[in-house]
């Protein structure tokens, strides 16, 4: 079956422009065809199309259904964007897929990249949610400076994964423990710098590795994120 994003679909019976295309024009759906749609909060509702209309398509709601969760805990990763947009673009697509709740994008002393147009992640995200039958869209934060970011308070563990070579760094999956939230900071491909992993730790974060593979940016937020997941499973 068919889903669609439909953010108001509690008080806005028809789907959203974009969708309402792709419906009707694309798929070529007709009035009385079942749908699903999700409000990307947590839950999905069979719907029936009642206006074929390629602008404003009309459904009418039949069953609404709480969508279980995935994983019990919130995943919020927090990544320097790479140079090549399409590297965070796989990242965020692929870490919706396996389930995150919060994407924030960090601004580091050695970021590739200073700012961001978030309309085409927003899009994947969707896009990632809708194809992988998930009911909650993913949060996604702009480009956040790391100062800013890390002296917010968050309720759950927070780690960081540099590079840096410490005696007491260990593996992610010893370091935390199960039940927990989980943020985690994914650094540039010039890694944090030093004043910025001490900052962290002294806001609470643990250092961390990931394995003894140097990992992309991207792929390293992936790690993290399916890493959190496996456990909890």
């Amino acid at each position: 079956m068919h889903i669609f994003y439909t953010p108001d679909i509690k008080s806005v019976k028809e789907l959203p422009e974009e969708e309402s295309q792709h419906c009707i024009k694309v798929l070529r759906l007709s009035e009385g065809t079942e749908i699903m749609l999700t409000d990307g909060k947590g839950t999905f509702y069979k719907a029936i199309i009642t206006l074929a209309h390629h602008k404003r398509c009309g459904v009418k709601i039949v069953e609404e259904i709480q969508a279980l969760s995935p994983c019990p805990i919130k995943i919020h990763i927090a990544i320097a964007p790479t140079k090549n947009m399409d590297r965070i673009e796989w990242f965020a697509e692929k870490c919706t897929e396996i389930g995150i709740n919060a994407i924030t994008l960090l601004r580091c002393r050695f970021s590739e990249r200073k700012e961001v147009k978030t309309e085409r992640i927003e899009k994947i995200l969707v896009s990632a949610m809708k194809q992988s039958i998930k009911a909650t869209l993913p949060q996604l934060n702009g480009m956040t400076t790391f100062k800013e970011f890390v002296t917010r308070p968050f309720e759950g563990q927070k780690f960081i994964a540099d590079c840096y070579e410490k005696s007491d760094k260990i593996l992610l999956k010893q370091r935390y423990i199960p039940g927990n939230n989980a943020l985690i900071l994914i650094g540039p491909e010039g890694d944090f710098s030093p004043e910025e992993v001490e900052l962290a730790i002294e806001n609470g974060f643990f250092p961390i590795s990931l394995g003894n593979s140097r990992l992309r940016t991207e792929t390293a937020g992936i790690v993290a994120c399916h890493t959190i997941h496996v456990i909890n499973q």
